[in-house]
């Protein structure tokens, strides 16, 4: 899962990040307006934190450009201005949510999950295939209900294949979703975290759940099958 993070505060933009990181997302981030719409052209991200007080471009002309493009990420506002009118304001403006500041980090991060749960799986936050289980909400997988113990990176890929199902997705669309521009990694990292997933769903007896099509990249489209004991 890759936010991008939009606020000029270096102080609660880096608290903001290094929660994120340690819940298993990938964070960019912005110090102002039009370096946000820099990041929004280059990467896709499955949602966005803004700040609507910024140097150069304020959270509402990023909003308004926002608003011209197909598939835009959900937006979640932060912002001391705490009165109505400037809840109404921001939410008609494109926001689909509003935390006032101060704010608990704890609220953020279930107002981030609920953000990336809509609209697709607002009746269905649990996503099944089979026997398996991946839970956003509690980011875990688990086969016949047994916790699969997943790294935030493995998980990360198994949600979002499972999600994209029957769609193959390059390698650098993988890295793209799972790292932020600060990496120092190379997407051949990829490989790897396919590689251990693998192993791991291997122990449980799910085999062939990642198909790999060489030239292409990587899908889950196939049917699920088990070692029968």
């Amino acid at each position: 899962m890759r936010i991008l993070i939009v606020e000029d505060s270096q102080t609660l933009s880096e608290a903001l990040d290094r929660r994120l990181r340690q819940e298993g997302y990938a964070c960019d981030i912005a110090a102002d307006g039009v370096a946000a719409l820099e990041f929004l052209r280059r990467y896709r991200y499955d949602a966005i934190v803004l700040d609507l007080m910024l140097p150069r471009l304020d959270g509402f002309g990023v909003l308004r450009q926002m608003g011209r493009e197909s598939g835009a990420a959900p937006v979640l506002v932060l912002s001391a201005r705490e009165l109505v009118d400037d809840r109404v304001n921001a939410l008609d403006a494109g926001a689909d949510d509003y935390l006032v500041k101060p704010f608990a980090l704890d609220e953020l991060l279930a107002r981030l999950r609920a953000l990336v749960r809509r609209p697709a799986q607002r009746d269905a936050p649990v996503l099944r295939h089979c026997e398996l289980e991946v839970d956003p909400r509690a980011r875990a997988a688990r086969w016949r209900g047994q916790d699969l113990r997943l790294t935030p990176k493995e998980y990360g890929l198994l949600e979002l294949l499972l999600r994209r199902q029957g769609a193959t997705l390059s390698r650098t669309q993988i890295f793209e979703h799972l790292y932020d521009s600060r990496s120092d990694a190379s997407d051949k990292v990829v490989e790897v975290i396919v590689s251990t997933l693998r192993t791991k769903l291997a122990r449980h007896g799910i085999g062939d759940l990642i198909q790999t099509r060489r030239g292409f990249g990587y899908v889950f489209d196939e049917p699920l099958k088990t070692h029968l004991p």
